[in-house]
């Protein structure tokens, strides 16, 4: 299971949120090099960046192969996807829901046919409230984690970037400490990126299989189930109105 922190540490956490965004500013990468032709106008197109606060270099607008607005309801994102299968496991915390407020809150556990098993969490809102970064909570409960940045190549071109965690925790009688890896991205439905036209997190969460390299390849293959094409939002665009 996920690991829960208390309302309090919650609210310290969140407080801290605002001093530690701009950990998350990245170093400019170039293009993706997507074709200058991304998507056609019927298409499920939606931008992405990792930072729900301001635009970093890193904003992509993305080909989905669902819906991820909520002009939605998340919940329709297939359970069945690849590989993967999923069940509901509805966050059961009333104290992290009266905090958070968000408009969605859907959390999924999903096995593939190897046996690994990895939660994804979409979490929607229409003001910054019901958004902190993982390692906020992480830290309060007492985790020691490492940060990084990580790009998800798409099968149809282009790339997307999300943010990772990799947390540590001793528990008290168990041999070895846990481990959580965890990758996320934010998604907004336009260009324009205003707030009250909702915005949605993103997140998948797991035990490391492998190396820490080789289980952020497990996330991307995940991710490229629901995301196909990535370029920049100016292609997007072009695509839009070809």
């Amino acid at each position: 299971m996920i690991k829960r922190s208390t309302l309090t540490a919650l609210a310290v956490a969140l407080l801290l949120a605002i001093g530690l965004a701009a950990v998350y500013l990245p170093p400019f990468l170039t293009n993706s090099g997507a074709s200058t032709t991304l998507a056609a106008a019927d298409e499920l197109t939606y931008i992405t960046d990792l930072d729900f606060w301001q635009r970093t270099p890193r904003e992509r607008a993305v080909v989905a192969n669902a819906r991820f607005d909520l002009q939605h309801d998340l919940n329709d994102v297939p359970l069945t996807i690849g590989d993967w299968t999923g069940v509901d496991d509805p966050e059961t915390n009333q104290e992290v829901m009266i905090l958070l407020e968000p408009e969605q809150y859907i959390q999924r556990l999903y096995h593939d046919d190897a046996g690994r098993s990895l939660w994804l969490s979409m979490v929607g809102g229409r003001s910054s409230q019901p958004f902190h970064a993982p390692d906020i909570c992480y830290d309060a409960d007492g985790w020691q984690y490492d940060l990084g940045s990580h790009a998800t190549k798409l099968d149809e071109g282009g790339e997307i970037y999300g943010l990772w965690l990799h947390g540590k925790k001793q528990f008290p009688g168990e041999a070895e400490p846990a481990e959580h890896v965890v990758y996320y991205f934010y998604l907004f439905p336009d260009a324009q990126r205003n707030q009250a036209d909702g915005i949605v997190l993103f997140k998948l969460t797991s035990a490391r299989y492998g190396t820490l390299e080789e289980t952020l390849k497990l996330h991307e293959e995940f991710v490229r189930t629901l995301f196909r094409k990535a370029g920049s939002p100016a292609e997007l665009a072009a695509g839009a109105s070809s």
